[in-house]
């Protein structure tokens, strides 16, 4: 009875070994969470790009191709004075544009967050980023939030993850999602070529990933805002020295 007994045991170990494992990396897999999209941004010649393609997928199967991951917040002062339709007031406006990977609904619930730190701190994008990472990182609740963004204005671009990170971009590119890995090396190699917009960068890297990651497509929505340019030492040396010589 003892050797047949410690026979069934090592059977059901063997049976239940895969299902174990099996189980455990669909743990890992949602752990990880590699967030099936790709979002690019792209800053350049005094110009923002950011632009997402629109698949949404539930494991092998397309579920939505033309899904709308970009958005744009606009201040709370121009609320009223711009109607939605309005393109062209609202690209001049300006205002904050978020990109998003990850589960819709989670994002979403970010965004709200962001949008209601950017009122309390409006014009101080840094500072919004900063306090929903806080909140992403240490509430019970927000922490299981799986998604990541981009987020961009005039002045800044900033990448927020569920581990508390805000990272700027020291080459004026970021991305988000599984195919970022392709577009970020795409764009960084077309930076350098003078002739190329912002929008024509982000779109190129953008072909690329598409074609390079079976959860990209090549449904892309695109927005862009103006950029302020960052001054240099010397124009800054230079400013300095004309408004010294303005003030004698």
């Amino acid at each position: 009875m003892n050797s047949l007994a410690r026979q069934l045991v090592q059977r059901a170990r063997l049976t239940s070994a895969p299902a174990a494992a099996s189980s455990s990396g669909a743990r890992l897999f949602h752990g990880t969470a590699r967030k099936e999209t790709t979002i690019v941004c792209v800053r350049k010649n005094g110009r923002v790009c950011m632009m997402g393609d629109g698949m949404v997928s539930a494991g092998s199967r397309v579920v939505k191709p033309n899904a709308v991951k970009i958005r744009r917040i606009l201040p709370k002062d121009s609320y009223g004075v711009f109607s939605s339709d309005d393109d062209d007031a609202l690209k001049k406006k300006g205002g904050v544009i978020v990109g998003f990977a990850g589960s819709t609904a989670d994002a979403f619930t970010l965004l709200e967050r962001l949008e209601g730190f950017l009122d309390q701190y409006p014009g101080q994008l840094s500072r919004s980023c900063v306090e929903l990472a806080k909140g992403w990182r240490t509430d019970k609740y927000l922490r299981k939030l799986d998604a990541a963004l981009v987020v961009a204005d005039e002045n800044i671009s900033l990448e927020l993850t569920g581990n508390g990170d805000v990272l700027e971009s020291h080459d004026d590119v970021l991305g988000v999602g599984s195919g970022s890995s392709y577009a970020i090396a795409a764009a960084r190699a077309l930076m350098d070529i003078p002739e190329l917009s912002a929008e024509e960068v982000a779109t190129k890297s953008m072909n690329i990933a598409g074609d390079m990651c079976i959860y990209t497509n090549h449904e892309f929505l695109t927005e862009t805002l103006d950029s302020v340019e960052k001054k240099t030492e010397e124009e800054e040396q230079k400013e300095e020295k004309k408004e010294e010589e303005e003030t004698k």
